[in-house]
């Protein structure tokens, strides 16, 4: 069964959000874009929704967290190598995002994480398949 996958995330500023995003290299379907919502293209069959947070508020009934002070999830991006993840760093940081913890290399994965704009949780991960512990 082939699946497509959508992670629905609140924004404070779409604008402000499609923007920090496209800096990190990520497109746009125009398809699914307009003042309340886009899509952003992850892979094939990965995308996140980003949805301005009055319009997200109409799939639940729950409180939008507040990402900048509680955690809500943690979305995981692989890189190609350790260098794709670094450069992937640097780009959050000259967007105007934040690394939240510091880069960990267990020889077999390499780490780094950052908050977006919004205060959400990013990893980005690179894994050297030939290292892998069983």
């Amino acid at each position: 069964m082939a699946l497509k996958i959508f992670v629905n995330l609140p924004v404070k500023d779409l604008n402000k959000s499609i923007d920090f995003f496209a800096k990190l290299g990520f497109e746009f379907d125009p398809q699914f874009t307009n003042e309340n919502a886009t899509c952003m293209i992850v892979g094939k069959d990965i995308f996140i929704m980003l949805l301005v947070e009055k319009f997200f508020k109409t799939f639940t009934k729950k409180k939008i967290s507040d990402a900048k002070k509680n955690t809500e999830v943690i979305v995981a991006l692989s890189a190609e190598s350790k260098e794709k993840v670094d450069i992937m760093i640097n780009k959050v940081i000259h967007a105007g995002g934040k690394e939240s913890r510091a880069a960990e290399d267990l020889g077999w994965m390499y780490t780094r994480a950052f908050e977006d704009i919004d205060g959400h949780l990013w990893e980005t991960f690179w894994m050297d398949p030939a290292k892998i512990q069983g």
